[in-house]
């Protein structure tokens, strides 16, 4: 008997930031090619709709149209996971689409899952659905979200936090590590992870990892001459990480691949390694069901002792007590930082 297809609703409005939506929709999209790639038999595990306050076509930030299946009032009620995305200028929008938020409040009564993409988050505070509850946002909107919900408990410098069935993300492309988080509930890690690699992300990252992580700390600084060996650090945890090594590996002395590193990474190798594998660790904590041994001499720590001293110094818990509480797919994922 062939599993039904979940309904994923998105809602787009005028101003609409396009990869708040677009983002997270190809990842159900590509979910139900791989699926039917692998098995042409089987029933695509979503049907995806967008639907708008009017019912009518609306225009993105950048100009692109959006055309709508149909109004806010048309909302399914075997409707299975709403997607909220977010705006840039958030404050115009909200006061514009009111209808919005008396939708998410209304959509949370039908759904199993309600999911916030970037500043979407804030339409979740104003329909009430974060009282009680720890959300993120855009790191440039944290400020703003503050002092609008004093009451809410934001963590802002998460990717994604879940609590019960209410989601929310942090900034533009952080909405796919959720989807894929959604994907993985739905469809298994396995499914998951072969979309990341289609999609050429890097890897899938746990909602607790930072919106400043190390692989994009490397990314924003612009790396040119150690930019190979950042991918080799993050590609190869578990080697020679030393800083004697790694500048051989660059064909540069040790002083100057100390200097030229920190200059475009913003860390010193020592340190970049550090964090690297910390979060090589927390994702494979999080998303395999490999035993603590192994991850510790996976990642690059050696021993288990290592890596339970690296995470009573980060996190103040041991890495069978982080699996414990921020595993993806348990009641109460709300995140924890790996920086």
């Amino acid at each position: 008997m062939r599993a039904a297809s979940k309904l994923v609703v998105f809602v787009a409005f005028e101003s609409i930031q396009l990869l708040d939506l677009v983002g997270p929709l190809e990842i159900f999209h590509g979910a139900n090619e791989l699926v039917q790639l692998k098995s042409p038999q089987a029933a695509q595990p979503y049907i995806i709709s967008i639907i708008t306050p009017g019912g009518k076509a609306v225009s993105a930030s950048n100009g692109l149209k959006i055309e709508s299946a149909g109004s806010l009032r048309r909302l399914r009620k075997g409707a299975d996971t709403v997607v909220v995305p977010g705006a840039l200028k958030i404050e115009d929008v909200l006061s514009a689409n009111e209808d919005i938020t008396l939708f998410v409040r209304k959509a949370a009564k039908i759904a199993r899952r309600m999911v916030a993409i970037c500043s979407g988050t804030f339409f979740f505070a104003e329909a009430g659905l974060l009282q009680g509850r720890k959300a993120t946002t855009h790191w440039a909107g944290a400020e703003l979200f503050r002092r609008k919900y004093p009451k809410i408990h934001l963590e802002s410098d998460q990717i994604y936090i879940r609590h019960g069935s209410v989601y929310t993300s942090g900034g533009v492309t952080s909405g796919m590590d959720l989807a894929l988080a959604l994907v993985a509930e739905d469809l298994g890690e396995r499914v998951a992870l072969e979309l990341a690699r289609w999609f050429v992300m890097y890897i899938r990252r746990p909602g607790g990892q930072s919106q400043f992580s190390a692989p994009l700390r490397a990314q924003f600084s612009g790396l040119s001459e150690v930019s190979g060996i950042v991918n080799w650090i993050l590609e190869h945890p578990d080697e020679d990480l030393s800083v004697g090594s790694l500048a051989k590996r660059a064909r540069m002395s040790i002083r100057n691949f100390a200097r030229v590193f920190r200059y475009e990474a913003g860390l010193t190798p020592a340190q970049f390694v550090a964090q690297a594998r910390l979060e090589r660790s927390c994702h494979d904590l999080v998303g395999s069901d490999l035993g603590i041994k192994s991850v510790a001499v996976r990642c690059g720590y050696g021993s288990e002792q290592s890596l339970r001293r690296a995470f009573q110094k980060q996190f103040g818990i041991t890495p069978g007590e982080y699996r414990v509480r921020f595993r993806t797919g348990r009641p109460n994922d709300q995140g924890a930082s790996c920086q």
